[in-house]
């Protein structure tokens, strides 16, 4: 499942971990388990803040994901299901034609032995 993960760091933390070299080391490490599609950081409510956009295969992936920037720079971390714009229409065509699809573990997907509105 595409994923956003929003990471907010304790200042004074943070600031220890940049003087170490900590947080540069941190960030890698992530960036290579999640191997994020984007990532982007800024400053959200006074903090340094990241966000990273991922696949996470399976939730049990969160505390290899999670626990070292808890434990390390004292963060606040949220895990968000999101969509881009090809899944969004996925889903609304699907919320259109309720009959036409069917949900399995593997998401959406076509109904067999379906045909147009008029069951055609």
């Amino acid at each position: 499942m595409r994923m956003m993960l929003r990471v907010r760091i304790n200042t004074a933390s943070g600031n220890e971990a940049i003087k170490s070299g900590t947080m540069a080391k941190l960030i890698g490490d992530f960036t290579e388990r999640a191997k994020p599609e984007a990532a982007y950081f800024t400053v959200d409510n006074g903090q340094r803040t990241a966000f990273f956009f991922f696949d996470m295969k399976e939730s049990s992936l969160m505390p290899l994901l999670a626990e070292d920037m808890f434990m390390s720079l004292g963060a606040e971390l949220h895990f968000t299901p999101v969509m881009n714009a090809d899944e969004l229409k996925a889903g609304l065509a699907a919320f259109m034609e309720p009959n036409k699809f069917q949900i399995n573990i593997h998401g959406l997907t076509e109904r067999q032995g379906q045909g147009g509105e008029d069951g055609a």
